[in-house]
């Protein structure tokens, strides 16, 4: 557990861009998690969330870009699922990718300025939810159990490896360019759903 308290400790420490950065770079990796529930439920097409997501790193290298956030806001909104409308356990990674960029764009306005630490635990709460509901018996994992998990050890070093790589000191674009990569370069989202 100390590890994971120390992790969001420093994730609250960010500041300003660095914070969007770090937060839009795991929303990138979350985001086939939405796009392939989309496509099995056909509940939307899954273009919003990566226009919006597209509008969020446009807002960290372009420094005069004009975004209105509230209509962004607006639409990821409707986009997102229900968890009461469906039996399928893919609504909940969806929920966790639409609340997390709720929360990017919350922090962009200054209205909630954890939002990177909301959406680190919404990565790690994806993980988890699908550690818990892939698992071979009916018993309940300890904590630690989840911890040891090669899902989850992964998770914890990418985020450790992003936290590191955020707070490098490059120029800003270089860096988000960089971040964008990271997020892409496994191939795989956070629950080991493959990149298209």
């Amino acid at each position: 557990m100390q590890n994971k308290l120390n992790l969001f400790q420093q994730v609250r420490e960010l500041k300003g861009w660095q914070a969007v950065a770090y937060a839009a770079t795991l929303v990138e990796r979350m985001l086939p998690n939405y796009q392939l529930f989309c496509e099995v439920t056909e509940f939307s097409d899954g273009k919003q969330f990566r226009n919006t997501l597209n509008g969020i790193w446009e807002w960290l290298t372009v420094p005069k870009a004009k975004i209105n956030f509230d209509v962004q806001a607006e639409k990821v909104e409707q986009d997102t699922p229900d968890p009461d409308n469906f039996d399928h356990f893919g609504v909940y990674p969806a929920l966790d990718v639409a609340m997390s960029i709720t929360a990017i764009i919350a922090l962009i306005q200054e209205q909630d300025l954890q939002g990177a630490v909301v959406v680190s635990k919404l990565s790690q709460g994806s993980v988890e939810a699908f550690i818990d509901a892939t698992k071979e018996s009916e018993e309940e994992l300890s904590n630690q159990e989840i911890r040891q998990h090669p899902l989850m050890q992964w998770e914890l070093e990418f985020q450790q490896e992003l936290l590191e790589a955020v707070s490098e000191s490059k120029s800003k674009p270089e860096k988000v360019k960089e971040l964008r990569a990271m997020a892409k370069a496994e191939g795989i989202s956070n629950i080991g759903i493959e990149i298209a």
